[in-house]
Protein backbone atom coordinates (compact mmCIF):
# COMPACT_ATOMS: atom_id res chain seq x y z
CA UNK A 1 0.00 0.00 0.00
CA UNK A 2 2.79 2.62 0.97
CA UNK A 3 4.39 1.65 -2.67
CA UNK A 4 1.24 2.85 -4.53
CA UNK A 5 1.06 5.87 -2.20
CA UNK A 6 4.40 6.39 -2.92
CA UNK A 7 3.54 5.91 -6.35
CA UNK A 8 0.51 8.42 -6.45
CA UNK A 9 2.29 11.18 -4.42
CA UNK A 10 5.85 11.11 -7.39
CA UNK A 11 2.81 11.07 -10.35
CA UNK A 12 0.73 13.86 -8.54
CA UNK A 13 4.11 16.08 -7.75
CA UNK A 14 5.51 15.37 -11.73
CA UNK A 15 1.81 17.05 -12.63
CA UNK A 16 2.39 19.38 -10.64
CA UNK A 17 5.68 20.84 -11.37
CA UNK A 18 4.41 20.56 -15.28
CA UNK A 19 1.85 22.56 -14.50
CA UNK A 20 3.70 24.95 -12.88
CA UNK A 21 6.53 25.02 -15.56
CA UNK A 22 3.87 25.91 -17.58
CA UNK A 23 2.40 28.45 -15.24
CA UNK A 24 5.57 30.26 -15.29
CA UNK A 25 6.19 30.44 -18.76
CA UNK A 26 2.60 31.38 -19.32
CA UNK A 27 3.00 34.43 -17.18
CA UNK A 28 5.52 35.82 -19.35
CA UNK A 29 8.00 37.88 -16.63
CA UNK A 30 10.90 35.93 -17.33
CA UNK A 31 10.31 36.50 -21.26
CA UNK A 32 10.85 40.15 -20.14
CA UNK A 33 14.02 39.58 -17.89
CA UNK A 34 12.12 39.82 -14.65
CA UNK A 35 12.48 37.61 -11.76
CA UNK A 36 9.71 36.83 -9.69
CA UNK A 37 10.22 39.12 -6.92
CA UNK A 38 10.39 41.81 -9.01
CA UNK A 39 6.66 41.42 -9.12
CA UNK A 40 5.56 42.30 -5.98
CA UNK A 41 4.08 45.57 -5.30
CA UNK A 42 6.08 48.38 -4.24
CA UNK A 43 2.79 50.15 -2.60
CA UNK A 44 3.16 47.65 0.41
CA UNK A 45 5.23 49.03 3.17
CA UNK A 46 6.66 45.58 4.20
CA UNK A 47 8.19 45.32 0.53
CA UNK A 48 9.42 48.87 0.37
CA UNK A 49 11.07 48.33 3.38
CA UNK A 50 12.09 45.24 2.32
CA UNK A 51 13.59 46.75 -1.08
CA UNK A 52 15.44 50.18 0.77
CA UNK A 53 17.69 46.52 2.53
CA UNK A 54 18.50 45.37 -0.48
CA UNK A 55 22.46 46.13 -1.02
CA UNK A 56 22.60 49.36 -3.87
CA UNK A 57 23.84 47.15 -6.46
CA UNK A 58 20.27 44.74 -6.20
CA UNK A 59 18.34 48.09 -6.47
CA UNK A 60 19.59 49.37 -9.48
CA UNK A 61 19.74 45.86 -10.88
CA UNK A 62 15.47 45.36 -10.22
CA UNK A 63 15.10 48.93 -11.39
CA UNK A 64 16.71 48.21 -14.41
CA UNK A 65 14.78 44.67 -15.18
CA UNK A 66 11.19 46.86 -14.16
CA UNK A 67 12.15 49.69 -16.37
CA UNK A 68 13.14 47.34 -19.38
CA UNK A 69 9.98 45.49 -19.04
CA UNK A 70 8.07 48.36 -18.95
CA UNK A 71 9.86 49.19 -22.53
CA UNK A 72 9.38 45.81 -24.10
CA UNK A 73 5.55 45.67 -22.88
CA UNK A 74 4.94 49.55 -24.14
CA UNK A 75 6.46 48.45 -27.58
CA UNK A 76 4.60 44.69 -27.69
CA UNK A 77 8.46 43.13 -27.72
CA UNK A 78 10.13 40.04 -25.81
CA UNK A 79 13.99 39.92 -24.93
CA UNK A 80 15.70 37.20 -27.52
CA UNK A 81 15.38 34.42 -25.98
CA UNK A 82 19.00 34.11 -24.82
CA UNK A 83 18.21 37.34 -22.70
CA UNK A 84 15.23 35.38 -20.39
CA UNK A 85 15.45 34.86 -17.18
CA UNK A 86 16.66 30.99 -16.68
CA UNK A 87 14.22 29.42 -13.59
CA UNK A 88 18.00 29.31 -11.40
CA UNK A 89 18.43 32.82 -11.73
CA UNK A 90 14.90 33.52 -11.11
CA UNK A 91 15.66 33.08 -6.94
CA UNK A 92 13.33 34.76 -4.12
CA UNK A 93 15.69 37.46 -3.38
CA UNK A 94 13.02 40.02 -1.58
CA UNK A 95 11.26 36.66 0.80
CA UNK A 96 12.91 36.72 3.65
CA UNK A 97 13.33 40.59 4.08
CA UNK A 98 9.98 40.93 3.41
CA UNK A 99 9.33 38.14 6.48
CA UNK A 100 11.59 40.26 8.50
CA UNK A 101 10.13 43.28 7.89
CA UNK A 102 6.65 42.38 8.33
CA UNK A 103 7.88 40.50 11.71
CA UNK A 104 9.36 44.08 13.02
CA UNK A 105 6.02 45.67 11.72
CA UNK A 106 3.83 43.86 13.92
CA UNK A 107 6.37 43.82 16.89
CA UNK A 108 6.46 47.64 16.53
CA UNK A 109 2.70 47.47 16.95
CA UNK A 110 2.40 45.92 19.62
CA UNK A 111 4.41 48.04 21.07
CA UNK A 112 2.31 50.77 20.55
CA UNK A 113 -0.15 49.19 21.96
CA UNK A 114 1.54 49.13 25.19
Amino acid sequence: MAAVKAGNVSTLQKAFNAFRGWYVYAAGYRQLGLRADDLRMEENPDVTTAISRLPEEAQYQRIFRVKRAMDLSLKHQLLPRSEWTKPEEDTLYLADMIEKAKQERKEREEWDRK
